[in-house]
């Protein structure tokens, strides 16, 4: 029997000719169920809708994004599970940008001209090193972190031509856990053995993530030398500087990253907020304006793009050409979640600019009504608000929307950042006293929910929890207090499939938003428990049938 037959596959070309080629050669290998998508936005749609076993990416794409920056929007927003084979197909003088990626590199290249015989291959040898590691993946898609670090040492013993790939994914597992204390071993090992630059990569991300931020710089600063086009070097270089305040650092290495790699969104982004923080307003219009045409037709557009633009062209002096940017939002991203928001703080930024303060009054009561309907504001932009409400005399609506913004804080600096917003109208009072309330809401909720624990009511705690979550995604202490009812909620109640998938979702958040949280490891043990409990993803052994 084929071992492709039953696959499914995704061709990602903007050429017809070219797409129905390939479609010809997979027919030949044996596949038949074969989808087709014409641009990198087509590809996102159908990746949404459902998942392939092999995807065929052209690496020059229409649209000003290229296949690479593909699989790092695919990657990022998760809409490719570790089991598809990412296959990019590229000319020899696109090599070196393919395989120049260390986090986010595809399973395997295919250079033009191709056979179907060469096409085979290559997705053969992509399906053995998946069904090697299918243990794995299955341990940690159930969740089960802990047994899949066990199940890369069995597969590494039985399969020692991919040892190195078992003893990366070990080491992110553990970065994943929350321990980089143990992954710093594993990258450590690899290197010396290796001198492999992302395992060198890896154990700066590990000193980063313990704040040994010295560390961490100096050997980003050495890889970023000494290859130039380590893309991700360069980001994780940039954001240690500006963990250590060095935001004008930081601003140099994203432009040194966005010339190596000019069309990767996230990226000129994030040079643009950081332009506009260091005041380099000549930089921040200039990205922004690229990252407003970039996203323009992409699926990931985001409204606060040219909320920034505004901000940028208002402290510039060009309230004409920001008016211009507020009306491209609303005639492209019209009816679009948080267009109607970002468009009032835009307008009220002008209006002040201007000195009209009817429509300024009119615009800071549209944002204000708008932010108490929307979820998914940036704390820059809810900030930027509350600034303008507390310069015109709008008190309530600036302790409103900082309030909502402290009890959502993810860390410290965030926080800092808010107070630093009523310090600088002085209003250091006002400042204390809501950061004051906002933690005793986060604390009166957690202890609500905890309450109902213990007298028994793990249902009444989780939907307490489940609520606050709602009304503060951001806070990871109401995010771990959340996790452990729910998991409370499995353990002494029953088995609930939707509780669980909740359970992983909640645990995911708690890592996203404190991933050094010295509890991390105590929660992945109870969610292992209950999963051992009820014999949910128990481990194979590696090399075991699927």
């Amino acid at each position: 029997m084929n071992e492709l037959e039953g696959l499914t596959a995704l061709i990602v070309e903007p050429h017809a000719g070219m797409r129905a080629s390939i479609h010809n050669m997979l027919t030949l290998c044996g596949l038949t169920k074969i989808d087709h998508a014409a641009s990198s936005n087509a590809a996102i749609k159908h990746l949404g809708l459902k998942s392939f076993d092999v995807v065929l990416c052209e690496y020059d794409l229409d649209g000003g994004q290229d296949g690479q920056q593909l699989l790092e929007d695919l990657r990022h927003h998760k809409l490719m599970t570790m089991t598809t084979m990412f296959i990019m197909v590229t000319a020899e003088g696109n090599y070196s940008k393919v395989v120049s990626a260390a986090e986010l590199a595809p399973t395997d290249y295919i250079l033009k001209p191709f056979t179907a015989d060469l096409l085979l291959e290559r997705i053969g040898r992509a399906l053995d090193k998946r069904n090697v590691f299918m243990p794995v993946y299955q341990l940690m898609d159930s969740g089960n972190q802990r047994d899949a670090i066990d199940a890369c040492i069995d597969g590494m013993r039985l399969h020692p031509r991919y040892a190195v790939d078992f003893l990366r994914l070990r080491a992110e597992l553990h970065m994943f856990l929350g321990e980089p204390e143990l992954a710093e071993p594993i990258y450590q090992q690899l290197f010396d053995a290796k001198a492999i630059a992302w395992a060198r990569l890896g154990l700066a991300r590990t000193l980063f993530l313990r704040e040994r931020f010295d560390e961490a710089r100096e050997i980003l600063t050495s890889l970023v030398e000494s290859n130039k086009k380590f893309v991700d070097a360069y980001d994780w270089l940039a954001r240690t500087h500006a963990a250590i305040g060095e935001l004008d650092k930081s601003q140099a290495v994203l432009s040194d990253a966005v010339a190596v790699s000019p069309h990767a969104v996230r990226r000129l982004r994030k040079l643009g907020e950081v332009a506009l923080e260091t005041g380099d307003t000549e930089t921040a219009e200039k990205v922004l304006k690229q990252v407003v045409s970039k996203a323009k037709y992409s699926t990931f557009r985001d409204p606060e793009d040219h909320v920034k633009l505004v901000q940028t062209l208002v402290k510039k002096g060009d309230p004409v050409q920001a008016a211009a940017v507020i009306r491209d939002l609303d005639k492209s991203m019209g009816g679009q979640k948080n267009t109607a928001v970002c468009s009032a703080i835009s307008s009220a930024m002008v209006h002040e600019y201007t000195g009209n303060d009817v429509r300024l009054e009119e615009s800071l009561s549209a944002a204000l009504t708008a932010c108490r309907l929307t979820s998914g504001l940036s704390p820059e932009v809810k900030m930027e608000l509350a600034r303008n409400c507390l310069q015109n005399n709008m008190e309530a609506g600036a302790a409103e929307v900082m309030s909502d913004v402290m009890r959502n804080a993810a860390n410290g600096a965030v926080m800092a950042k808010a107070m630093a917003v009523f310090e600088q109208a002085g209003r250091t009072d006002l400042a204390l006293a809501v950061a004051h309330d906002s933690r005793q809401a986060v604390v009166d909720l957690v202890a609500a929910g905890a309450a109902k624990a213990n007298e028994g009511d793990y249902r009444g705690s989780v939907e307490l929890m489940l609520e606050a979550v709602g009304k503060l995604p951001d806070n990871p202490q109401v995010a771990f207090n959340a996790a452990v009812a729910v998991l409370k909620c499995l353990e002494n109640v029953g088995w609930d499939e939707l509780l669980a998938q909740q359970a992983l979702a909640l645990i995911d958040n708690v890592r996203r938003l404190d991933p050094v949280n010295p509890k991390l490891p105590a929660l992945a043990g109870l969610h292992q428990q209950i999963l051992t409990k009820y014999d949910k993803g128990a481990r194979k052994k590696a090399g075991a049938p699927a």
